[in-house]
């Protein structure tokens, strides 16, 4: 797995990133109003649910949807997807479309496609193409939808689902033959190539601290590492899952780079509240102020450059077979080889996983540039 390269210029002792030397007072963002909610811990969360949802659905939370979208389009070198799915797909789903900003900029895309994104909370913008629409519904109950669909995704499940299995499986059963089902996912799990982020810092201690609460209510974090395990075990084919480097803050040398740091890093700083209050009073109890104290050492770290800490993003797909009953047990391929800068590591799903990805039952591509499918 290739380094990112730091920025030495961040090497000497205080070196700390302003970030409204990037950001200013610019950032907007055009939302409905939140018809439904309940507040608690000074946030506002979504009323209706199976199993509750674990982020607030509140403004602050929407514009850092938003940012995290131009991130991630950053990171998939402009694309909003990698599965093949051609150029003129008909029925298109977004499970847990949040803002909706997948599911406008799709169907923005691709005129061919009636575009449905779906979320338990309605927070969605009023002025949408003619092509898209949003609807309020709760995927982990039964799909009740009246026809089948081309291509589903699935962006930043966190503190969603309690039962991944089930979820992928319906995704299944409501795939027409041949269609994709992508999963993208962040895995907050700190990584360290350069042995430059003690254990004790802000960022790691954060990161244990919420994986362990989202594992005691029930939303475990870690369950981005078992996608294509579910993706197999649902019957698709032609499985294909890639991993891609996240800097926590602005330290690399590499501008690109560099950019997606500085998002991430205003993500944590804006978006530790939004991961954690709820998380962390159902999982230990703690009051609004005993979170807020835990997350100062968090927010100081983060903008330590000289910690060169990155998480890593996932994405995995795979194919309802286009003969049901023959396809069904075919091998995965692959996956695709990368595109621009130095090639990562290619394996193919289904080996054993590599020791840095923790609970991954599968070998990935690994990518610090971005690969186009």
């Amino acid at each position: 797995m290739e380094r990112i390269e730091a920025d030495p210029e961040f090497e000497d002792e205080g070196a700390v990133f302003d970030a409204d030397s990037l950001y200013g007072d610019s950032t907007t963002s055009i939302t409905s109003s939140i018809l439904r909610g309940v507040d608690e811990h000074g946030r506002t969360y979504a009323a209706y649910g199976k199993s509750g949802y674990g982020m607030p659905i509140d403004g602050d939370e929407l514009d850092r949807i938003d940012m995290k979208h131009r991130m991630y389009s950053m990171l998939l070198d402009e694309e909003l997807f990698l599965a093949p799915i051609g150029p003129s797909p008909q029925r298109v789903l977004d499970l847990g479309t949040g803002s909706g900003i997948w599911a406008i900029e799709f169907a923005d895309q691709f005129p061919s496609a009636d575009v449905l994104g779906v979320d338990i909370a309605p927070i969605q913008p009023d002025w949408l193409p003619p092509n898209c629409h949003f609807e309020i519904d709760d995927v982990e109950e039964q799909f009740t939808y009246r026809h089948k669909f081309d291509f589903i995704h699935s962006r930043d499940f966190l503190f969603s689902i309690k039962d991944w299995p089930r979820l992928v499986g319906q995704c299944y059963e409501y795939l027409a033959p041949g269609g994709y089902l992508e999963l993208q996912c962040l895995l907050p799990v700190p990584n360290c190539d350069d042995d430059s982020t003690p254990p004790e810092s802000g960022v790691p201690m954060f990161s244990t601290k919420v994986i362990e609460a989202s594992q005691i209510v029930g939303w475990s974090l870690l369950e981005p590492n078992n996608f294509a395990k579910y993706l197999r075990e649902a019957g698709f084919v032609n499985i294909v899952e890639k991993r891609y480097k996240v800097p926590t803050g602005p330290w690399p040398l590499d501008k690109r780079m560099k950019l997606i740091g500085a998002f991430e890093m205003q993500s944590l700083l804006q978006g530790a509240s939004a991961f954690s209050l709820m998380a962390f009073s159902k999982a230990f109890g703690w009051t609004k102020e005993e979170t807020e104290v835990f997350l100062v050492a968090l927010r100081r770290d983060v903008k330590n450059l000289r910690f060169h800490s990155y998480y890593e993003f996932i994405v995995a797909y795979g194919q309802k077979p286009k003969n049901i009953g023959t396809e069904k047990e075919a091998s995965p391929v692959s996956p695709s080889a990368v595109s621009g800068g130095s090639p990562a590591k290619s394996e193919s799903v289904g080996s054993p996983a590599k020791p840095e990805s923790v609970g991954s039952p599968v070998n990935v591509e690994l990518e610090d540039s971005p690969a186009k499918a």
